[in-house]
């Protein structure tokens, strides 16, 4: 099995119009991140907008970025669907295609109870040999899974190897590294709480805003790994606007999307009912981007 660690931007699925994907600008989009330094990369996410694409659309990703990225670092594809038989169906395509791992969380509509995201999440991992990250998401789910019951999993199912921890409970993070230490690894996955995920554990991050600054992220890990802290939170104070801001409006794909093009890449429209972000809110996008080009600078 692959490792699984450091910083995996998760992509947007560029598009020319709302309803064409850009398939050679995502070809560009990975040389970027790659040119850049990740240690990974993640697709068919929400940030990828995977509901708002086809079941086709989301197969052809997972082709079009296994050829891409070649083997060069680890491929993490997104697999969720609201049934179970779907998930599965996702997952085997991802598998065998090529993909390194999948990401996997419960389903986002039913508001499924503890035993049912156990259920869930052993059928699909057991459907396949290669690792699944498990996600919790309250935020998108609805549902905050239990400690106990990511444990449970994580020690009764083999392949189930991380988990990415997006309720922005630090405490969280941390038992789940502790006490899972030897058969499941942390993931943060919320833009404000990196440094301190790894300070409890967490062995990565699933990040937005790697797509937007995928160097600075990474430098930044980095330097956590080297216990390099006075420069980790240097950087790590640059970037938190951009991550609040993320995290705070509602809108990442949109703002994802518009930084890409102004940063001369792929990025596009996002498919309805998102809509483009409004004059105040792409005013302040331009603002940090500015900001972080100093930091590169």
């Amino acid at each position: 099995m692959v490792k699984l660690e450091g910083v995996f931007p998760v992509l947007i699925t560029p598009m020319i119009n709302e309803q064409e994907i850009d398939w050679e600008g995502f070809k560009n989009n990975i040389e970027h991140f790659i040119n850049e330094g990740v240690a990974g990369l993640a697709i068919n996410g929400s940030t990828g907008e995977f509901v708002s694409l086809t079941k086709e659309e989301r197969y052809k990703a997972v082709e079009v970025a296994v050829a891409q990225v070649n083997g060069r670092i680890p491929l993490v594809v997104g697999t969720a669907a609201e049934t179970t038989a779907d998930a599965i169906e996702f997952t085997q395509q991802a598998e065998q295609t090529g993909a390194d791992a999948s990401l996997l969380i419960n389903s986002y509509y039913s508001h499924p109870k503890e035993n049912e995201i156990y259920e869930h999440f052993k059928a699909v991992a057991e459907s396949v040999k290669f690792p699944v990250m498990i996600y919790n998401n309250p935020f998108t789910s609805g549902v905050d899974i239990s400690t106990e019951t990511i444990l449970k999993v994580g020690r009764d199912v083999e392949n189930i190897t991380h988990i990415k921890e997006s309720s922005g409970g630090i405490g969280k993070a941390r038992d789940i590294a502790r006490q899972g230490a030897g058969f499941i690894k942390v993931f943060c996955g919320s833009e404000d709480l990196a440094i301190e995920s790894f300070l409890v554990g967490a062995t990565g991050w699933i990040s937005v805003s790697g797509n937007i600054a995928p160097g600075l992220v990474t430098a930044m890990y980095n330097h956590v790994q080297n216990n390099e802290m006075d420069e980790a939170w240097a950087l790590y104070d640059r970037l938190l606007p951009l991550c609040e801001f993320l995290e705070g409006s509602g809108k990442y794909v949109q703002i994802v999307k518009r930084a890409m093009d102004l940063q001369g890449l792929a990025g596009g429209p996002c498919r309805r009912p998102r809509l483009p972000l409004n004059e105040e809110e792409d005013a302040k996008l331009k603002v940090l981007l500015q900001s972080l080009e100093a930091v590169k600078n």
